[in-house]
């Protein structure tokens, strides 16, 4: 019922409150409308690793020309990344120089940036006896016999953290002249950042192993590092699988 302003005046004289339903608000939206679906939060986009710094081709190409010797004091005076501050020694590597056998590791830790060595302490011990089941070794022997042990980084990262793309890159033309002046017969690389390395693959390790790949010519099986064999004792058997087939390479007809 619509009152006019006598009629109100005359109820609330009687002590009667008029009452009128509210106006709506401006700002309110239709009593019937669909409600608006709520937004999912915005995730921000992945941020992609950064590329390797490309070594300058003529650091790269002195590199590719030195004997032994030299390319030795070379990785013992580098200092092209931040590794070099915090190392204790370089890591060059280890065993026959034209060894049949070169294997590929990862980055120094803790005891083999003290030793000078790859892959000394547990995980050393572990290859070794690998190596020893197979008739192999690090120790002075024939070239059939003792392998020739480097690693992709010759520093060790600090905390023993992952290697960073640009340092892989800088220690890469060591690597590369150590592969080419042992001419191996087989290269076994092992874990991930070695296999990267070699095989320019981002994929896993066990996607990887149980079949043979080259680098230059010379064939690769890949396999787990002795480090995650430690953790992952099950996986042992897949290794020696892995080290069969490298053998397998070297008794072909």
């Amino acid at each position: 019922m619509s009152w006019s302003e006598r009629q109100r005046q005359m109820l609330q004289a009687m002590g009667l409150t008029v009452w009128a339903p509210p106006a709506p608000l401006r700002d309110e939206p239709p009593a019937m409308a669909a409600a608006e679906p709520a937004r999912a939060p915005r995730v921000p986009a992945p941020v992609p690793p950064p590329a390797p710094t490309p070594v300058p081709m003529e650091e790269a190409s002195a590199v590719a020309t030195l004997g032994w010797p030299e390319l030795r004091a070379a990785v013992a005076g580098c200092r092209a990344c931040a590794l070099c501050d915090a190392r204790t020694q370089t890591v060059f590597g280890v065993g026959h120089e034209r060894a049949h056998w070169m294997i590929v590791g990862e980055a120094p830790g803790e005891q083999e940036d003290r030793a000078g060595e790859p892959f000394v302490g547990p995980a050393g011990q572990l290859l070794d006896d690998m190596l020893r089941a197979l008739a192999l070794t690090r120790q002075p022997g024939p070239p059939e016999k003792q392998v020739y042990i480097a690693n992709t980084l010759k520093c060790r990262p600090p905390r023993n953290r992952n290697p960073e793309p640009a340092e892989l890159a800088r220690c890469e033309p060591f690597l590369k002249r150590q592969i080419a002046l042992v001419q191996p017969r087989v290269i076994l690389a092992m874990g991930r950042f070695a296999i990267q390395q070699i095989l320019r693959s981002d994929e896993a390790v066990g996607r990887l192993r149980g079949r043979v790949h080259s680098y230059q010519g010379v064939p690769v099986v890949v396999t787990y590092h002795p480090a995650y064999l430690l953790r992952q004792p099950a996986d042992k058997a897949k290794a020696w699988d892995d080290l069969c087939l490298a053998a397998s390479l070297l008794t072909a007809p």
